[in-house]
């Protein structure tokens, strides 16, 4: 017991590495820099950020699974990495439930439809117009197969009956350039990517996908309110690899939970449009589960598929 005690009060003793699945510059990048600072100020070791983008978020799902379950790697794990792949990727390389320790949840954002300030759609009814009208000839850009931009955009397709091609990008920043350049005619994107661009007019937000219009932007509508039924919310969590040491996983646990209590860190996620969705281990785990069923379902009856 006494050298076990000794071991759980030694750790962390070095670095942790936080790997994102996501490019620098994304929204899950920005809201895992954010937690990883906060982590950094209680622990007193640095987090180091390391970008895997790439095959739907496998890569960086891939280097947590095959890391040592020392404390020292742990993962931003989200909507896509931990639900949908597993509905699109015929040969998913890891298993969510057995690879992968689940640390605890931390955050719901939603996504605008955005166009370009330019653009002659100014209502979600003027891009279904235009949808129908012309079917596949517009194009809307993801960041990435699977991701709530991707299959939010798949839904909104089969409710409204509209085609539109997909195109998908490594990170939705890139997106958002062609969109503005007018090579792309609309797109989903995260909230905390895109809030400061809406906010200046830097892109025309036509809708949010959440339930209810957001606090921060009453002038947005919601989706529903012209495609009935239409919701779609990302979240996040942070992962590590399995068979990580249950005194560190749930130090994790814990300190993740006091991270997204501290001071101010409620404020700065809000002016992103982000969320704070503090859940246990076991809460996210539940979360997974239900998601995971969820978006299964939605794969099915859009037809959506990885281009």
């Amino acid at each position: 017991m006494p050298l076990a005690a000794s071991a759980q009060v030694a750790w962390p003793e070095k670095p942790i590495r936080l790997v994102v699945s996501s490019a620098a510059g994304s929204g899950a990048d920005v809201m895992a820099r954010m937690l990883g600072n906060q982590l950094s100020r209680q622990l007193g070791v640095a987090f180091v950020i390391e970008n895997k983008p790439g095959a739907s978020q496998v890569i960086g799902m891939m280097d947590v699974v095959h890391s040592s379950p020392d404390g020292y790697t742990i993962g931003y794990g989200n909507l896509v990495a931990l639900s949908t792949n597993k509905a699109l990727l015929p040969n998913i390389p890891y298993d969510t439930e057995k690879d992968l320790t689940l640390l605890g949840g931390t955050w719901q954002t939603v996504n605008f439809l955005v166009v370009n300030p330019a653009s002659p759609y100014k209502t979600v009814a003027d891009l279904i117009a235009a949808l129908r009208k012309d079917p596949d000839k517009l194009s809307y850009a993801s960041d990435g197969n699977g991701t709530s931009a991707h299959l939010g955009m798949e839904l909104f397709k089969h409710l409204t009956g509209a085609k539109m091609v997909h195109v998908p990008y490594k990170a939705s920043t890139a997106g958002i350039t062609d969109l503005l350049g007018g090579q792309i005619d609309a797109m989903f994107v995260n909230s905390s990517v895109v809030a400061e661009m809406v906010k200046a007019g830097r892109v025309r937000a036509l809708a949010v996908s959440s339930a209810k219009r957001q606090p921060d932007f009453p002038q947005v509508p919601a989706v529903n309110e012209t495609v009935p039924g239409y919701e779609v919310t990302a979240w996040a969590g942070m992962v590590a690899p399995a068979k990580l040491p249950p005194a560190i996983a749930k130090r994790f646990e814990s300190e993740i939970q006091k991270a997204l209590a501290a001071p101010g860190m409620a404020e700065k996620c809000q002016a992103l449009g982000v969320y704070l969705t503090p859940q246990s281990a076991e809460g996210f785990r539940s979360l997974v589960r239900a998601e995971t069923t969820k978006w299964a379902e939605v794969v099915k009856v859009s037809g959506a598929k990885l281009d």
